[in-house]
């Protein structure tokens, strides 16, 4: 014998299902509110899921570098040769790549220009990947630039690039996707000799082998440099900021699902006026019920299950449709809508249904006493 064989033998589910069935545009109206209170919280979760994946699967690959710049309380404008020199002893066995930076506006032959931040840094090739060209392992003549950049001025590998007086032949374009997570302004890649008025470096690049290294080697230059009260070097690993952000969307997500959850209270509050107004309606008919041995308990339970039954088909429809739009956002902000049925994912249609079952329950229980402590006699005076 199934469950539902079983749950069908008990009179107070057979009384709640027809009574459900006698009023099905208002079954059809209650259940409405709840399929939208459960479709608001699972696709908000989701979304902030989908918007967590993206981020993690853009700052991945950043995850195993350090950066090093000048602290609030450096005597020089810069990082010192004898301050690289002591960096580079500490992370030995992995790439640091030392920078100077400044700023310049480039002008196409049209008259077109656009301001781009200038780097000047010898190991192109450990930071940058290029999406036409070369990045050279040595940078010592030519330029690099952002691929938006070349096509904003229109262009090409090989035209001249101005900065200082001198000219620069492009060599490769840098993909747009290294511009980070919300984008930027556009980069000019030259050798460090292009910039060498400038006596001291702006910044230093360290990438280590995995994220745990680089946490590492960021604390071990923390301690070498800083003390508690004096910061000579800031010194910043990307996982730091990869668990700033991660920090960030799970305050996101708390806050939509805590708009989703007014949503799905507000429905419940509709379930609770449908359901006082059923029993006023049919006063009379419990009325008949108590009066033939019909006793409260069964009232009780007969009401709570025309509640539940609304909250279960509300949570299948809502939990459904809450489907088929998280299908859609994976689709549009991670690229993959499969990713939907994971854990992590499809948790929020469970949850869901679980509320929508739970607030319909509650909702019911006020109406549910009334009619079960409502006097015969009086409910067949209508």
């Amino acid at each position: 014998m199934s469950l539902a064989d079983v749950l069908w033998r008990v009179p107070s589910m057979q009384m709640a299902w027809r009574s459900l069935g006698r009023n099905r545009v208002r079954t059809g109206l209650a259940a409405l509110g709840i399929i939208i209170g459960v479709v608001a919280i699972a696709s908000l979760g989701m979304a902030s899921v989908a918007l967590q994946q993206q981020a993690q699967s853009d700052l991945g690959s950043l995850a195993n570098e350090v950066t090093v710049s000048p602290g609030q309380d450096i005597t020089t404008d810069g990082i010192t040769d004898d301050q690289l020199s002591r960096i580079q002893g500490i992370a030995a066995d992995v790439d640091v790549v030392p920078q100077k930076s400044n700023q310049t506006r480039l002008t196409s032959r049209s008259g077109q220009g656009a301001r781009v931040s200038v780097t000047g840094v010898t190991q192109a090739s450990v930071l940058y990947n290029v999406s036409e060209g070369e990045s050279p392992e040595r940078l010592r003549s030519g330029a690099l630039l952002s691929e938006t950049t070349a096509t904003q001025l229109g262009l090409e590998i090989g035209d001249p690039v101005e900065y200082d007086g001198r000219q620069y032949r492009i060599r490769g374009f840098i993909a747009s996707d290294q511009q980070g997570f919300f984008g930027g302004q556009g980069e000019l890649v030259l050798p460090i000799s292009a910039l060498s008025d400038q006596r001291n470096y702006d910044s230093v690049t360290i990438v280590a082998e995995n994220g745990d290294e680089s946490t590492e080697i960021a604390n071990a230059l923390d301690s070498q440099f800083n003390t508690e009260d004096e910061q000579v070097l800031r010194v910043s690993s990307s996982m730091d900021v990869q668990d700033g952000i991660s920090s960030f969307l799970d305050t996101l997500s708390l806050a939509l699902l805590g708009v989703g959850s007014i949503s799905l209270i507000v429905a419940s509050i509709s379930i609770l006026n449908v359901m006082l107004m059923s029993i006023i309606e049919r006063r009379g008919e419990i009325g008949v019920l108590r009066a033939v041995g019909i006793r409260r308990g069964e009232v009780l339970r007969m009401i709570l299950a025309e509640a539940a039954f609304l909250g279960g088909i509300g949570g299948v429809v809502g939990a459904g449709v809450s489907l088929a739009v998280g299908l859609l956002l994976f689709q549009l902000l991670a690229g993959d809508p499969v990713q939907v049925f994971g854990w992590e994912s499809s948790q929020y249609l469970v949850y869901g249904f679980g509320f929508a079952v739970v607030a319909s329950v509650l909702s019911g229980l006020y109406p549910a006493w009334k009619a079960a402590n409502d006097p015969p006699v009086e409910s067949l005076r209508g």
